[in-house]
């Protein structure tokens, strides 16, 4: 072989960019740090904006080949017919796809239901931030209890109420979220919708954590707890057995916007601030336990700052639509006509347990009434009527 021969290169074909390609070196937007693909709610978006809006396409707007992936009865991706809710744009048809035809499909946002936004702007980084900060501090609480032998101050009578009641509460809290949040999120039209839901299904699932975690500390710090007996109380006791039902007939629901609405707009108010706040809160530091407060107000503190916030954000759109407001009042009325005579009846069966500590919290009566007015004021700011079952 010649020195000229081992030093000759092959040719090879080399690729050649043009702003006509996919591949381009600079095309618009190419130097852009923000997408825009949609408008922003205010002047500027944010960066939940960017992480949320519209993540999954809806092929109303974009994704020309339709949905990617469906079900075993055909229908593919996120069905807005899930909900007997509408928002404005809801009943157009599809866009036709065809070839050539460019997939655009409806201007942004193609429909009502990609106009929510979650007011507390929630996506992955803040979910972990946020409960792990929750997380830490109960922990931070009940290790200094520990350590302190604060336990030893309560009421004999408290131990068996807490071991109990305190206890059968996180059947609530599992089940709401296990089985009603996480199956809406899935079932929800849009990702700021998804995002929203999952993180309330999360703060379910985690208190219902933190107090079955608060259980077994309890069994090993105080003698003669019985870290079964909210088993007992939650299967068995009569005055669990309302709530029980109900919590049961929540995790049935088919329509998703009705689960979220249920539980946070009738549920919690009627049912589960009425025991948080005003039976274990009120009764805790009355009977010498300053460490289950901590523990349940967390969960508290998740629905009444949170949870609440963005479900009103959510349904005030609704409500206001401006092709679908009268119809989505209606269907919410009715919702409201089922649920809360169940949910009143579910609080009402509760009222043995405000006479069980020995040092008493304020009158059950008082603390339903409390609970009609938070609940008539969140109707209020919705928009809609108060149903007549709340004054029976």
């Amino acid at each position: 072989m010649t020195t000229a021969e081992q030093t000759t290169e092959r040719s090879l074909p080399k690729p050649e960019f043009t702003d006509a390609e996919a591949g381009a070196k600079v095309f618009p937007d190419s130097t852009a740090r923000n997408y825009s693909y949609f408008v922003p709610q205010k002047r500027k978006q944010t960066h939940y904006e960017d992480v949320t809006v519209e993540v999954q396409p809806d092929p109303r707007h974009y994704l020309s080949q339709g949905w990617i992936y469906g079900f075993a009865d055909g229908q593919g991706g996120y069905p807005l017919e899930w909900t007997a809710l509408k928002a404005w744009g809801s009943d157009r048809p599809l866009p036709e796809r065809y070839p050539g035809s460019g997939g655009k499909g409806y201007d942004w946002p193609a429909h009502g239901w990609h106009e929510f936004r979650d007011p507390n702007e929630e996506w992955e980084l803040t979910f972990y931030k946020y409960n792990s900060n929750v997380v830490r501090q109960i922990t931070a609480n009940v290790d200094a209890a520990r350590q302190t032998k604060a336990f030893e101050q309560w009421n004999p009578n408290w131990v068996q109420f807490v071991e109990s009641h305190v206890g059968a509460w996180m059947h609530v809290e599992h089940g709401l979220g296990l089985y009603v949040f996480a199956n809406a999120n899935r079932r929800a039209p849009t990702n700021m919708h998804n995002n929203a839901i999952a993180v309330n299904s999360m703060h379910r699932i985690r208190t219902a954590q933190d107090l079955a975690l608060y259980n077994l500390t309890l069994t090993e710090e105080v003698t003669g707890f019985d870290g079964n007996a909210h088993l007992e109380a939650w299967n068995s006791d009569p005055a669990w057995q309302g709530v029980r039902r109900t919590a049961e007939q929540l995790t049935c629901i088919d329509d998703w916007a009705e689960a979220v609405f249920a539980v946070n707009v009738v549920f919690e108010p009627l049912v589960g601030e009425l025991f948080r706040s005003h039976l274990v809160q009120q009764a805790s530091p009355r009977n010498g336990d300053f460490v289950t407060p901590t523990v349940m107000g967390a969960g508290e503190h998740d629905y009444a700052t949170r949870d609440l916030r963005y479900t009103t954000a959510m349904f005030e759109l609704l409500t206001n639509d401006r092709e679908f407001a009268d119809h989505n009042k209606a269907v919410l009325q009715q919702w409201l006509s089922v649920w809360v005579p169940r949910c009143l009846e579910a609080a009402r069966t509760l009222s043995p347990l405000w006479s069980q500590p020995d040092a008493k919290p304020p009158r059950f009566e008082d603390g339903l009434d409390h609970c009609k007015s938070r609940f008539t004021g969140i109707l209020a700011d919705l928009g809609l009527d108060t149903p007549k079952e709340l004054s029976l």
